[in-house]
């Protein structure tokens, strides 16, 4: 798979995480299940890495994984305790893994063609 591709790839898929958690929150912030402050409060670390996502920085792709973690909790909490919101829970927490898989990949590649990565030590006498 080309690094064009998957970039296209992880940048669709984290906008769709992007919105259908958006959605998610603010719908429940509306219901009355949680205040709007704390469904506000689930949103922001989604959006701290979307500028280095969106315009394909390896390094963001890299260290967006953790924050991607903390929602992939929230999926598989949701698909162990809830009936109700079953679907929209594996959604989630497929959606996440899918990432999960393809950031650190596209990183890595990315890297690579960029000349990006950790020096070697050089050997001193």
């Amino acid at each position: 798979m080309s690094t064009h591709s998957l970039f296209q790839l992880c940048r669709l898929g984290y906008v769709a995480l992007l919105m259908l958690l958006t959605g998610w929150f603010i719908q429940q912030g509306l219901s009355g299940v949680y205040s709007m402050a704390f469904s506000l409060l689930w949103i922001v670390p989604l959006l701290l890495p979307i500028k280095g996502i969106l315009t394909g920085k390896p390094y963001t792709y890299a260290w967006a994984s953790f924050i991607l973690c903390l929602y992939l909790l929230h999926g598989l909490t949701l698909v162990w305790v809830t009936e109700d919101a079953l679907y929209f829970a594996i959604i989630e927490s497929l959606l996440i893994s899918a990432l999960l898989i393809g950031f650190p990949f596209y990183a890595r590649k990315r890297g690579r063609e960029l000349g990006l990565g950790l020096k070697k030590k050089s050997q001193q006498d």
